[in-house]
């Protein structure tokens, strides 16, 4: 363990004198990451079938038999291209032997390796509350030991400091990729990042690290590359540490800057859709599309690397339609292509004539496959972008428009009338605006038809409890008149303070329906975290007197400290 030095106070944290050079610290000192726990082999009476008879895998062999088993039950194991990759990476693991037997997943039988994980799920359900608490109890000692780091003399919380475990990639929308095994992160795969003069971590016993670095230009700790998109993964300090707060904060600066020169910055694309240089036509077109669209401005890959993904500037012929007019509307373009993660875009626009014809000349004579923006890469536009505001890239476009959405939606749905349901519905239609707009989707919940039957139960029995409640308001109001005493006369005020708030009740009822059937298949958490400055809605609670815990949770909280503690109810974008 480590001999923490006392904390100083939030507000001296903030206060503190920034470092020069690109410098992020001067001390850090950790743990290292906590490792996924090693395989344990399935009891002796869970067994594996093949061809209808039982059979013996080696212990690799098994270990990713499990991955597939416990996803039984999950849509992933019904898709053709998950079983076929799961298939593929399984036998490249398996022994010859088992080679030589395994060859066709139609004739796998895990239901009893599925059936035991599903007991073991449920006996951890089971459990007493003692035991429960000892369990908690052991993941305490874990987060103290390995999720705390010193940085700069403080105690900061480490954001996710433990190794992802081994399994199935599943990847999102139609991923090329999703079945294949993620493989073990082990010590000689991790490369460590801390400074000379601490404690350095201590890898598991008979192992070493890749690397231990001693670069306080980063803000990581420890990082290594995953197999399946072999991309760099860190572990990385809390959203609420100092600074990531620091970084939260500059990103929603530069966004705010934007807003003195974004007229400016339209202004000068307008004029070039009449440039004679064709480069600059198609980076002005890219740019109104990143501007209106909260497109992605889409980076290089290599090829055959990851799905065939695109933004902006890859988008292809094949992803564009034009139409002259359609539903009403002149000069439509018509998007289809799958975005980051590989979901979906699909959007029909209406947009000014001289776009239109822009790119009726951008995809002439070119084959669907063709780039549309043949002559424009991302860099080109970044370097312009940077020409233009210092810190402007394409992504600041999204943080911009998403963040005065937000604001904008905020100021046009918030009734101050409405009571805290119904301005959190307004909220939440605000929020989804920008979802909406930055094309942040999810499949419908599973449990959603489920979870919406139940509410309309509590709704149906609302109303009948409520037709209950004015029935005696009613015998209450006929006894009055026979008797005029002031014992009947009380019991009126009794009723209708009921039936008062049995209303209040189906009111908010009512709202929950709009807002979960409104939600179905938006993802507003990727907004709210990523693209939303949080002072705006810190501002919007502090005005309309809304709990920030009804827009926050605990860990959004400590993540956005820093806009908590600096915006006020007037504050603007």
């Amino acid at each position: 363990m480590f001999s923490w030095i006392p904390v100083c106070c939030v507000c001296s944290r903030w206060e503190e004198k920034k470092k020069e050079g690109g410098v992020k610290w001067m001390q850090l000192e950790h743990r290292g990451p906590y490792f996924a726990p090693l395989y344990e082999p399935l009891p002796k009476d869970v067994r594996f079938y093949y061809d209808g008879k039982p059979l013996k895998l080696s212990l690799a062999t098994e270990e990713i038999a499990t991955f597939y088993a416990k996803m039984l039950n999950h849509e992933y194991t019904t898709k053709e291209i998950f079983q076929n990759n799961f298939f593929h990476d399984w036998r490249k693991e398996m022994t010859s032997e088992e080679q030589e037997i395994i060859k066709e997943l139609d004739k796998c039988d895990f239901t009893e390796i599925h059936k035991y994980f599903v007991d073991q799920s449920e006996a951890r359900k089971a459990l007493s509350k003692e035991e429960k608490e000892k369990l908690k109890e052991e993941a305490k000692k874990i987060q103290e030991e390995y999720g705390y780091c010193i940085l700069d003399g403080h105690r900061e919380k480490i954001g996710n400091f433990k190794t992802e475990p081994p399994g199935l990639f599943r990847g999102r929308g139609k991923h090329p990729k999703m079945g294949m095994l993620k493989k073990r992160i082990m010590p000689e795969d991790v490369i460590i990042n801390c400074s000379r003069d601490s404690k350095i971590p201590v890898p598991p016993a008979g192992h070493k690290w890749k690397e231990v670095r001693f670069d306080n230009t980063v803000t990581w700790l420890a990082s290594w590359t995953e197999n399946i998109q072999n991309t760099l993964k860190y572990i990385m300090l809390n959203p609420s540490s100092k600074l990531k707060g620091e970084k939260d904060w500059q990103k929603y600066e530069v966004a705010r800057r934007l807003k003195d020169v974004v007229h400016k910055i339209r202004a000068q694309y307008r004029a070039d859709w009449k440039s004679k240089d064709m480069k600059k036509r198609q980076r002005a077109v890219a740019l109104y599309f990143i501007d209106k669209l909260a497109l992605r401005a889409g980076y290089e890959k290599e090829e055959g690397e990851t799905a065939d993904t695109v933004g902006c500037c890859s988008l292809r012929v094949e992803h564009i339609q034009l139409h002259p007019e359609l539903d009403g509307q002149e000069h439509v373009v018509e998007f289809d292509f799958l975005g980051k993660d590989s979901i979906r875009y699909y959007n029909k626009v209406s947009v000014e004539k001289p776009v239109f014809k822009n790119l009726r000349l951008f995809m002439k004579n070119k084959d669907a496959s063709d780039d549309l923006f043949d002559q424009l890469t991302p860099t080109f536009l970044n370097k312009h972008l940077q020409h233009l505001m210092d810190g402007l890239t394409a992504k600041v476009f999204r943080t911009y428009n998403a963040s005065i959405t937000l604001q904008e939606q905020l100021k046009a749905l918030t009734n101050p009338e409405d009571n805290v349901a119904g301005k959190l519905l307004s909220y939440n239609r605000a929020n989804r605006a920008v979802a909406i707009l930055c094309n942040h989707q999810r499949s419908v919940p599973k449990t959603f038809t489920k979870s919406m039957q139940v509410l309309q139960e509590k709704i149906d029995a609302k109303k009948k409890q409520i037709e209950e409640a004015q029935e005696e308001l009613k015998k209450a109001e006929d006894e009055f008149e026979d008797t005029k005493d002031a014992k009947a006369e009380a019991n009126i005020e009794k009723k209708k303070k009921l039936l008062k708030r049995l209303e209040e009740q189906l009111a908010n009822l009512n709202v929950q329906a709009a807002d979960k059937e409104e939600n179905k298949q938006i993802a507003l958490g990727t907004s709210k975290l990523n693209y939303l400055d949080p002072r705006i809605s810190v501002a919007w609670c502090k005005k309309f007197g809304i709990p920030i815990e009804k827009i926050y949770n605990k860990t959004q909280r400590e993540k956005f400290a820093w806009a908590i503690d600096m915006a006020g109810e007037d504050f603007e974008f």
